[in-house]
């Protein structure tokens, strides 16, 4: 990638994290980059393949991410710190969720998830401890994956707030699996 294409991906990606798609506009992407809307048009036919290219990048930082957590042994505070580092990504993927009715978000999406998820599930159930089968453990996952993009917001994603999410999300984990043992 070219320096110049580079910086309008990254600004591209930042602001979709924010804002949503909806906040991409060649004019302000110009202005935030500095560099003038011709620019755009010569890396970039259209917003379409911006928006293509912002999905591929996604799926890197998906990568990326997955490798770091291969090397993870706890949430708190080593995923923790990876997901702060990854603040940007995950703002991102929220946004692909809350609009996963369009068809390359939703397949951007699913990749994605089964990028990251697996390493997430595994290190998720060694921490928990839970005495759930492999499917229980993947629905309830699931369900606090969805929580958690419901919560997550550019304010609250830190150390504090994942650390407290954590806990809670243990002892809920707990109180599920106290509820199948009975």
């Amino acid at each position: 990638m070219s320096e110049n294409k580079d910086i309008w991906i990254k600004t591209g990606y930042e602001i979709f994290a924010l804002n949503g798609e909806n906040s991409l506009k060649i004019e302000s992407l110009a202005k935030k980059v500095g560099i003038s809307k011709s620019s755009f048009y010569h890396h970039f036919a259209d917003m379409e393949v911006f928006i293509e290219l912002l999905m591929n990048y996604h799926l890197q930082q998906s990568e990326i991410i997955a490798c770091k957590e291969k090397a993870v042994k706890t949430i708190d505070p080593e995923l923790i710190n990876i997901l702060v580092e990854h603040k940007t990504d995950l703002l991102f993927n929220r946004h692909l969720r809350f609009n996963h009715q369009n068809k390359i978000y939703k397949l951007t999406l699913d990749k994605s998830n089964r990028i990251i998820g697996s390493e997430f599930v595994k290190l998720w159930a060694a921490d928990t401890k839970l005495n759930l089968n492999h499917k229980q453990l993947e629905g309830l996952f699931e369900l606090a994956l969805e929580n958690f993009f419901l919560l997550i917001n550019s304010e609250n994603l830190n150390s504090k707030w994942l650390s407290d999410y954590f806990i809670n999300l243990k002892r809920i984990a707990m109180n599920f699996e106290l509820s199948i043992v009975r």
